[in-house]
């Protein structure tokens, strides 16, 4: 038994049931035996790996739009360039390497990361280096000015509460309690959620919605910048439009565990919602939502791998068109990821994507 599911058992016979977002909150950023507080999570040796790990391809292609952006928006003098969560600093690391070359961008930007986890702060300071990155614990302390940034399997990550849907307009959320040593699932009394009401027509008896308050919550923050000062934010993650259904999940070793065996060693994560999303940005513009496949290809992902694969022979030829059909492929990352960019209400639509509803 872990030292934080002993802390989570002691919690519960105190206080009772815990709902889904308290033991995630608690699962991956408790300060001493959070799964993020205590490991780098990354690449083959951790328990899963993101697109910037896959390929340089995906980085460069990000950096390449954040930059055309920034031009379409009359390249202003002084922005702030931010990633949330930015993982080992790769993405950002590529980004900049591929517009190293634009005129004028790189003296515009300032970088700034937001990251919980000491350890990949660490790994970040050491990458970002020659670009002074300053870290921050919130979008809410970044400073004012024209804001670019890039969230990049941010949003999955953060703490969500999950509702069945019960008789006319009343949900049960599900809750996690104690049987003994173990973790079980468990449901509270059916109540009216008031924040649910617009969803009780659509959805079944039995179904699951999932919300996340933390999410809308940075999206609004993130919407309040753009709209106020302008720039763009570019998120990149699995999931849909609404939400339907319990996508909340566990890995461990690049293998789907039971969330609830052992609390802090595994990544736990669920699909995002982006409609929640795009509404509480409001008034920044949201685009349409876009599979990652088809916003690479349009910004010439297969022309970078035609390009790249020219030097390449063997078994790292082999790898490197992997990587590439990894990216883009329908059955692989192309569908399931998807993409939503926020710009200034009234502003130029972002390359690669289309525009969102009115």
């Amino acid at each position: 038994m872990t030292a934080l599911k002993d802390r989570l058992l002691a919690r519960i016979a105190r206080t009772g049931p815990m709902t889904v977002a308290d033991y995630m909150a608690d699962c991956l950023l408790h300060p001493a035996h959070g799964y993020y507080a205590t490991r780098d999570p990354l690449g083959a040796g951790g328990d899963f790996i993101t697109a910037p790990e896959i390929s340089q391809m995906f980085g460069e292609l990000v950096g390449l739009w954040l930059a055309q952006v920034w031009m379409d928006q009359g390249a202003p003098a002084q922005v702030v360039l931010a990633e949330l969560g930015p993982g080992r600093g790769t993405l950002m690391a590529d980004a900049l390497r591929a517009t190293r070359g634009v005129p004028g961008f790189h003296a515009a930007l300032r970088l700034h990361l937001v990251e919980a986890s000491p350890t990949l702060r660490a790994a970040q300071a050491d990458r970002l280096a020659a670009h002074a990155p300053r870290f921050h614990d919130s979008v809410a302390d970044l400073p004012d000015g024209p804001l670019f940034l890039i969230a990049n399997e941010f949003f999955d990550a953060l703490p969500i509460r999950q509702f069945l849907k019960a008789r006319g307009a009343d949900w049960s959320e599900r809750m996690i309690g104690a049987d003994g040593g173990r973790l079980v699932w468990g449901l509270a009394p059916p109540a009216p959620v008031a924040m649910l009401a617009h969803r009780a027509a659509s959805v079944t008896e039995g179904q699951i919605v999932e919300t996340c308050a933390p999410a809308e919550a940075i999206a609004g923050e993130i919407g309040r910048r753009i709209a106020a000062h302008g720039g763009a934010a570019l998120i990149v993650d699995y999931g849909g439009w609404e939400s339907r259904g319990d996508t909340f999940q566990a890995l461990r070793a690049h293998v789907p565990v039971d969330p609830l065996e052992t609390p802090g060693q595994a990544d736990l994560t669920a699909h995002v919602a982006f409609a929640p999303l795009a509404r509480a940005a409001a008034p920044a513009r949201a685009s349409a939502l876009t599979p990652q496949g088809v916003f690479l290809e349009r910004l010439g992902i297969t022309q970078r791998a035609q390009a790249l694969a020219r030097g390449l022979a063997g078994p790292a030829l082999d790898a490197h068109v992997a990587a590439h059909r990894r990216l883009t492929h329908p059955d692989e990352m192309g569908h399931l990821f998807r993409v939503l960019a926020l710009t200034p209400p009234g502003g130029p639509l972002p390359p690669a994507l289309d525009p969102g509803p009115p």
